[in-house]
């Protein structure tokens, strides 16, 4: 009877073990980082770093949903009512937030959480309060205060505007080259650049330093790649806002020329050939690539002059267009969106974009037999532009005769690869790209897919 109990228990234990291992395995990053953030809340302080850096890890493994899903307003509310009671030091929460700059994601997921929570609110306290001391500043209180607070995509106005750029940017420009500082540097670059576009920054507020910062790597490369690249984004989105910016980026800093030398060395440090299981895990490279198209998508957008670098660099994007071709879909699509955007800028000919073989490379992108639904409702509008600017008509005799020879190109490349039976065989879903893309297309979208 005694063995037949103590088997007994043995088999109970060895089942509860596996229903443990079984419930580890199925709980998410997301559900991971509630529990440690529970844990951590009840934890002394001591042990608090420790608890941090396994929520980082699980950050790490999250997606977009997950992630916009745990930082939520209660979450920030929370870690502020910690911050109050001391039962979390602002150290360890300056280490969390920050953390979140190396997430992988395009937009500022969390900003509207971050902005409706009391968090937010004792950020912004502390830092006009701390900026307007004379004595006694706690510099290095106010610059993680207002990297937390940009790379968080909280508003900035005014003061805080004011303070938060001239102190990031003071960090932005240490030029020591000791990992620590490039590691603290590559931070506060990646703060500024989560600044929206849409915010209008005083040009004497940043200019200089900026500049400064993208030279001095380019002479002595001691940025990372991420510091270098979120310097540009920062620069970049203040075009939008402040069109004068173009003599200094393209013919200063040489913009294009920097972009296509990193697009080349990403492109050739990704290993497009890897195995088909391993297709689904985005190296970070891929993410670096991601970002410096959306940068080129933002410059083309605001760009108001032609540049003799802009073949070269286009003929760059074919390249990588076609080495990620049916592997990652997310930068095949975003090079489609980048010729959208070239053509839309009536700075770029059109013949630019034949030659550098942008017409070619997504005329056969509508050739594949599993074309994906996005990158197909791209390709199409990217035609479309094509075809507008194909209509306009230019006073200079010179020109005109340029855009008649190029549109008789634009025909034969179009008749050659079949172009008419390509928009035949699609006419039958151009009703689901309206009606799940957003998008209008033309009444007689066929007299503007052929004839142009």
């Amino acid at each position: 009877m005694y063995f037949h109990f103590a088997r007994e228990r043995k088999l109970m234990k060895a089942f509860e073990n596996y229903k443990s291992v079984e419930r580890i395995q199925e709980r998410t990053p997301g559900k991971e980082f509630e529990e440690l953030f529970a844990e951590l809340k009840c934890c002394v302080i001591n042990k608090q770093k420790q608890i941090i850096g396994e929520m980082i890890k699980a950050i790490e493994r999250m997606d977009l949903k997950e992630l916009n899903s745990v930082f939520s307003i209660e979450v920030f509310n929370d870690i502020n009512n910690m911050n109050e009671d001391n039962k979390l030091s602002m150290e360890n929460t300056f280490l969390l937030l920050k953390h979140l700059v190396y997430c992988k994601f395009d937009i500022n997921i969390w900003s509207d959480n971050f902005s409706l929570s009391l968090l937010r609110q004792k950020f912004e306290r502390t830092i006009v309060e701390e900026g307007k001391k004379r004595e006694g500043k706690n510099e290095k209180l106010l610059v993680d205060l207002c990297e937390s607070f940009c790379i968080l995509g909280a508003s900035l106005w005014g003061e805080l505007q004011m303070t938060c750029i001239s102190c990031i940017l003071k960090e932005a420009s240490n030029k020591d080259e000791s990992e620590e500082t490039r590691k603290e540097v590559e931070i506060a670059l990646s703060a500024l650049s989560r600044i929206d576009r849409l915010h209008e920054v005083p040009k004497e507020l940043y200019v200089s330093e900026i500049i400064e910062i993208i030279k001095f790597h380019q002479e002595h490369r001691n940025l990372t790649r991420l510091a270098y690249q979120s310097a540009w984004e920062f620069l970049i989105d203040r075009l939008y806002t402040d069109k004068s910016l173009e003599e200094v980026i393209v013919n200063e800093l040489h913009f294009l020329r920097e972009e296509s030398k990193e697009l080349e060395e990403l492109s050739k440090s990704v290993d497009w050939k890897r195995k088909e299981e391993e297709r689904g895990k985005e190296v970070k490279d891929e993410l670096s690539i991601r970002r410096w198209l959306q940068s080129l998508k933002t410059y083309f957008e605001s760009s108001n002059q032609w540049n003799e670098e802009y073949i070269g660099l286009i003929e760059g994007v074919v390249q990588l267009l076609r080495s990620s071709k049916r592997i990652n879909t997310d930068i095949q699509n975003q090079c489609i969106v980048f010729f959208h955007a070239a053509t839309d800028n009536r700075n770029v000919k059109i013949d630019d974009l034949l030659k550098s073989g942008a017409i070619d490379a997504v005329l056969d992108e509508l050739q594949q037999s599993a074309i994906n639904d996005n990158v197909m409702n791209n390709c199409f509008y990217f035609f479309i532009e094509i075809s507008r600017r194909m209509k306009e008509k230019d006073k200079d005799e010179n020109d005109e005769a340029k855009r008649k020879a190029t549109k008789t190109k634009i025909f034969e490349r179009f008749e050659e690869e079949g172009y008419e039976d390509i928009i035949t065989g699609f006419q039958e879903i151009f009703y689901f790209l309206n009606e799940y893309y957003f998008s209008i297309l033309p009444e007689n979208y066929e007299y503007y897919f052929v004839y142009c």
